[in-house]
C-alpha cells in the first residue's frame, strides 16, 4: 500500500510540468488527496486538494489559475498540471491521502499514506 509522487524536474520561469500521485494497494476513490509543498526554510504548504466522489476541489491562493488538479480513475492515479510556474514554486512536493474531506486534509498534520517527494526547481 502506497503512494508514488513523481514528475518533477527543472525548468524555465513561466514553464509547465505535470506531477503525478500514484495509488498502490488501495483505491484513490472515497479519499482525499491533497499536493503539499515545502520550500527550504518555509513550513509545508498545502497547494491543492481533490475528493472526485464529492466533486470537492481546493486550491491554495498562491497557485489558483495556475495549477490544475485531476484524477484518472482507471489508473488511480491523480495528476497537477503546473503552468506558468514561478521561481517561488520551487520546492519539494508531496501528495498524501486521507479517508476524509479536503477541508478537513488542509488541518490535519499526519495523514492515511504519503507519497515520497518530488524535487520542483524553477530557474529564473
Amino acid at each position: 500500500v502506497q503512494l508514488q509522487a513523481s514528475g518533477g524536474g527543472l525548468v524555465q520561469s513561466g514553464g509547465s510540468l505535470r506531477l503525478s500521485c500514484a495509488a498502490s494497494g488501495f483505491t484513490l476513490d472515497y479519499y482525499a488527496i491533497g499536493w503539499f509543498r515545502q520550500a527550504p526554510g518555509k513550513e509545508r504548504e498545502v497547494i491543492s486538494c481533490i475528493r472526485t466522489r464529492y466533486g470537492s476541489i481546493y486550491y491554495a491562493d498562491s497557485v489558483s489559475g495556475r495549477f490544475t488538479i485531476s484524477r484518472d480513475t482507471a489508473k488511480n492515479t491523480v495528476y497537477l498540471q503546473m503552468n506558468s510556474l514561478k521561481p517561488e514554486d520551487t520546492a519539494v512536493y508531496y501528495c498524501a491521502a486521507d479517508l476524509t474531506s479536503c477541508l478537513r486534509l488542509r488541518t490535519k498534520d499526519e495523514h492515511d499514506y504519503w507519497g515520497q517527494g518530488t524535487q520542483v526547481t524553477v530557474s529564473s
